[in-house]
């Protein structure tokens, strides 16, 4: 029996717009050259460190991996740290990248200059079982840890975010996808190539991360719009003071979205706001409308049952059934809430919160642009672990801020201490490493007098 296979791209015609650049539209047919002319460069390792910086140069390195055989190794971290782990554990390893090389200990192969598609090329196959790539988990409660998607599992995850998002109902609107998530991270992946190649859509080639740079990126390409995004990203955008063009629909994860956030930003781009649940491990499991509802519906196919207080993933795209972080409510109805990780949930001296509830508070007081909450590691028997915060507020003194703090919080929550900095360590998906706030707790405790 032959192995099952799925079509690497689901655009139907030859002439059907895949990307958008500064200077041209991207048909199919110039992609699938672009993808037949890398797949033949690629050296003979079976690992690809894909750092493409362009989005469209991302998705073309990520299909001539699958067409060449090679699997994508998509980490949350570039560090010189992180690569050598890598080429550690992936022996073969080698890196494809627009610009700088990710590092001189992996074999570095620069993105080529492509010649212009002459002949129509028919759209390659691939194995729905073949391992496509292997996610790292952000390392934001932790270490990072490895996760392997087949393609088949990946189409899937396309296919029903297009699903929940209109994507294929056969109306035929191709939506125009502007990214400032990492196409290397999970998110950005799913909800920026996979929704191109099996969602009918064209992305924009670039990853715009300041407002003016988001602004020039939707007016770049044409309606229907969608900007696949972060609650960090979004709420930088509209507090910028440059107009903002027409959104048919916007995309938000990785972290909380308030429903002030997502109202505002509906009013301000004029579309409907989307919020993605997932994780790593999982993929994509459900969404809402952040504006209108606090409760959340799992994509097509997608079952959530619940043990002994731990809730549990299975069906659709998800491979068996994957234990999840969070603290979940189902509801009768098969929507649920989410109140946040178990590794988030707070336990001071029998009084329960949790740092997403926290961070919330802190991010409403007025004059604070950014902050949040962290829990030290567990004291020992003659210490009490308190809660520690770390604040952008350049308007505010300590005192005016905790006052603030004092009208919301219960009192054992509040924060000791309180450490006002410039800009907090988010990486480029607006998450902050557990790793990072713990360095930067230290070297606060270390210039303390």
């Amino acid at each position: 029996m032959k192995p099952r296979r799925t079509a690497l791209t689901a655009h139907a015609g030859p002439e059907d717009i895949v990307a958008w650049r500064a200077a041209a539209a991207v048909t199919r047919d110039q992609f699938l050259s672009d993808v037949m002319t890398l797949a033949r460069s690629l050296p003979v390792g079976e690992y690809l460190l894909n750092t493409c910086e362009d989005r469209y140069r991302f998705m073309v390195g990520f299909s001539a991996a699958l067409v060449a055989g090679k699997i994508s190794l998509l980490p949350a971290s570039q560090s010189m740290a992180t690569v050598r782990q890598l080429a550690a554990s992936y022996p073969g390893l080698f890196c494809l990248h627009d610009g700088k090389g990710a590092s001189a200990d992996v074999p570095q192969l620069p993105y080529p200059e492509m010649p212009v598609a002459v002949d129509s090329a028919p759209v390659p196959e691939i194995e729905v079982d073949r391992v496509a790539v292997i996610l790292f988990t952000s390392g934001s409660t932790g270490l990072p840890v490895a996760q392997t998607k087949t393609w088949g599992a990946l189409v899937r995850n396309g296919r029903a975010e297009a699903a929940r998002l209109g994507f294929l109902d056969g109306q035929g609107t191709s939506f125009a996808i502007v990214g400032t998530v990492p196409a290397q991270h999970s998110y950005g992946l799913e909800s920026t190539i996979l929704l191109t190649l099996h969602g009918g859509c064209a992305l924009w080639h670039g990853r715009p991360f300041y407002p003016a740079d988001i602004v020039d990126a939707l007016a770049a390409v044409p309606r229907p719009r969608l900007l696949v995004s972060t609650p960090f990203h979004l709420r930088a955008l509209l507090e910028s003071q440059v107009g903002l063009p027409a959104t048919d629909m916007m995309l938000s994860a990785t972290a909380p979205l308030s429903a002030g956030l997502a109202r505002e930003a509906e009013v301000r781009l004029g579309g409907t706001l989307i919020e993605i649940y997932g994780c790593t491990e999982a993929g994509q499991l459900a969404s809402r409308r952040t504006g209108e509802t606090v409760r959340w519906t799992p994509l097509a196919d997608i079952r959530l049952d619940q043990q002994d207080g731990v809730t549990f993933a299975s069906g659709g795209h998800v491979d068996g059934r994957q234990r999840l972080g969070d603290v979940i409510e189902l509801g009768d109805d098969g929507t649920f809430l989410l109140h946040g990780r178990h590794a988030d949930m707070v336990n001071i001296a029998g009084k329960r919160t949790s740092l997403a509830y926290l961070n919330h508070q802190l991010g409403a007081v007025t004059g604070v642009e950014d902050g949040c909450f962290f829990m030290p590691d567990d004291g020992t028997d003659e210490s009490i672990t308190r809660l520690a915060a770390f604040v952008v507020a350049p308007t505010l003194m300590p005192r005016q801020l905790l006052d603030a703090l004092r009208g919301r919080l219960d009192p054992i929550f509040l924060p000791r201490p309180l450490v006002f900095v410039d800009r907090l360590p988010r990486n480029a998906t607006g998450k902050l490493p557990r790793a990072e706030l713990k360095a930067l707790l230290a070297k606060h405790a270390k210039a303390a007098p």
